[in-house]
């Protein structure tokens, strides 16, 4: 009887199926493989557990920011050796290189070398994000929003029942008895911190009736303070259509948060002074400009009263027709030339009428027959021709007063006939 004949394998993972699959030797060979393909990273975060055993130490490292962690190991003392005193709750950097252990199937991450984050190392981190930051242009004057002169609700974010928010709630209350508060009580260190507090600011921010933001936090370490200097929550706070305030921890302390806040404040208590303006100031301004308005007032009635009596003392104002008097005169003198000019005007027209009149009286034909002279008329016919008329015609002859009926008795030639 021959031997059985080995079955082909699929080369892939997605060419198996039900009736065609791996042995599980092949898939964890596979997989081993491509795990152990991964090179060495060096990753950040908090060591919340550390447990050593020998030359052998097992620890869990945490994110900062994240509610992540990983378990990793680390043989023949490697950890001692690069970071020796290490303790847990450290900020750490390790280099891992991700292992699998093929019988059990059993991921591991094996660290290579751990070291511990310094003051030092953090503040250059700080920085150089800050200087990035500003390069991009978030830390611009041209960016920051103006604060309302008189919020009438204030966000607050911080700490459930810190110093910050007493100091906050006091000292606003005390200037400005009437302002409100919608408060958010959110991790201000540790790795919850950033989400609780980006999402405080994203919800206040989305209230219509929040007129400013203030997130505060008192002092702390550095490593306490970090979150404000994370780089999620201060592209938040620069998205932000609300004005947020920066109110972290001391004058000394300088998260990256203070920078791309539209106002920072040294101080939570400092904060409460810059947000709203002090009741009492108020009142005293409101009554100084009263005093000046009514004041104001007062020298303006009194300058228009001394103008109107210095009016009415005029001699125009006593004795109105004065005005009147200087031009009476005048215009007596002008009438009285205008009148002999008409009648020079009038007299020289009428002397030129009758010199005209006598010129055409002198034409006239009725002058011709005062001078003697007669028209001889046969009906409407002027007769200018002796030899138009015949002896014995009935005519009649016009002159200067009156007319003649006369009978030709005889005519002449023409004219110089005898």
């Amino acid at each position: 009887m021959s031997a059985e004949q080995p079955r082909e394998l699929p080369p892939t993972a997605d060419q198996t199926t039900a009736e065609s699959p791996w042995p599980l030797r092949v898939f964890a060979e596979k997989l081993k493989f491509h795990i152990e393909r991964a090179p060495r990273a060096w990753v950040e975060g908090q060591l919340i557990e550390l447990n050593r055993r020998g030359q052998n130490t097992f620890m869990t490292i945490r994110d900062a920011d994240q509610e992540v962690s990983l378990s990793a190991n680390a043989w023949g003392g490697a950890v001692d050796s690069t970071a020796p005193g290490i303790e847990v709750g450290a900020r750490v950097v390790a280099q891992i290189k991700p292992q699998m252990w093929l019988k059990a199937g059993r991921l591991s991450m094996n660290t290579t070398a751990l070291r511990p984050v310094g003051l030092g190392d953090l503040l250059a981190r700080i920085e150089r994000l800050r200087r990035s930051l500003a390069d991009e242009g978030l830390f611009s004057p041209s960016r920051k929003k103006r604060l309302p002169a008189l919020p009438q609700r204030i966000g607050l974010i911080t700490g459930r029942d810190s110093d910050a928010e007493k100091d906050v709630l006091r000292n606003a209350g005390l200037r400005w008895p009437a302002v409100q508060f919608e408060v958010r009580n959110v991790a201000v260190q540790g790795q919850r911190a950033v989400p609780e507090v980006t999402a405080a600011l994203a919800e206040l921010d989305a209230d219509p009736a929040v007129d400013v933001i203030v997130i505060a936090r008192g002092g702390g370490a550095l490593e306490d303070l970090l979150p404000f200097s994370d780089e999620t929550l201060v592209r938040a706070v620069a998205e932000a259509r609300t004005p947020v305030v920066s109110a972290i921890g001391h004058e000394a302390d300088h998260p990256i948060l203070d920078d791309v806040a539209d106002l920072r404040a040294s101080t939570p208590t400092d904060a409460a002074k810059r947000i709203v303006p002090d009741i009492s100031e108020e009142r005293e301004r409101i009554a100084n400009a009263r005093f000046a308005a009514s004041r104001s007032v007062s020298l303006l009635v009194e300058r228009q009263r001394e103008r109107i009596s210095a009016l009415r003392s005029r001699p125009t104002m006593l004795r109105p027709e004065s005005i009147v008097d200087p031009h009476r005169d005048r215009t007596a003198m002008l009438t009285e030339r205008l009148r002999r000019a008409a009648q020079i005007r009038t007299d020289r027209e009428r002397t030129g009428v009758e010199h005209l009149l006598e010129r055409v009286r002198s034409l006239s034909p009725q002058q011709t027959l005062e001078r003697g002279y007669a028209v001889l008329q046969r009906g409407p016919e002027v007769i200018t021709d002796a030899e138009a008329v015949s002896t014995g015609e009935d005519v009649s002859v016009l002159v200067a007063r009156g007319r003649v009926s006369a009978t030709v008795t005889g005519t002449r030639g023409g004219p110089g006939s005898d």
